[in-house]
């Protein structure tokens, strides 16, 4: 019998505001003046949590399962993408522990959406919500957070595989 361990992975990815764009965090559209950009719906949340995810168990990072140049996935839901990342998992037998992460925003405030993020993010990778950790930061004004051009976020992950 294959002796079972637990192991960990880090994510971390960054959009940069856009107009005419929606501001999707965790799945949820929150309300905001300008938006993210990116080839998917650039939850820049998500896609923290997806690379964590995919780090546990060694894979390469989401732009390999989701090349940014492939005009099928163009606007995709970050929520697919960690249902995929999800399934990648459970094919190597990897068991989502938890997952812990912070966005660093000036603006919006998200604190308010917390729970709807957990929850979709839960729904997503079968987890319930107490497995998902979501915090919010600022950069102090400093850095192009700082000036407000855009967000970053940081996951942690764990699985027992």
């Amino acid at each position: 019998m294959t002796q079972k361990h637990y192991r960990t992975g880090i994510g971390y990815d960054v959009h940069q505001f856009a107009e005419g764009r929606k501001c999707i965090l965790g799945g949820v559209d929150i309300p905001s003046e300008l938006g993210l950009l990116g080839h998917s719906d650039a939850d820049v949340l998500c896609h923290a949590i997806a690379d964590a995810l995919l780090g546990t168990v060694g894979l390469p990072d989401i732009g390999h399962f989701f090349p940014p140049n492939d005009p099928t996935i163009e606007g995709i839901s970050s929520l697919e993408i960690l249902r995929k990342v999800g399934q990648e998992l459970a094919l190597l037998h990897a068991e989502i522990i938890n997952i812990d992460s912070t966005l660093i925003a000036e603006a919006p405030k998200v604190l308010p959406h917390v729970k709807a993020m957990k929850a979709n993010i839960g729904e997503a990778l079968g987890l319930h919500a107490d497995q998902i950790g979501i915090k919010a930061t600022t950069n102090e004004t400093m850095g192009f957070v700082g000036r407000k051009e855009g967000i970053a976020a940081l996951a942690s992950a764990s699985v027992l595989k």
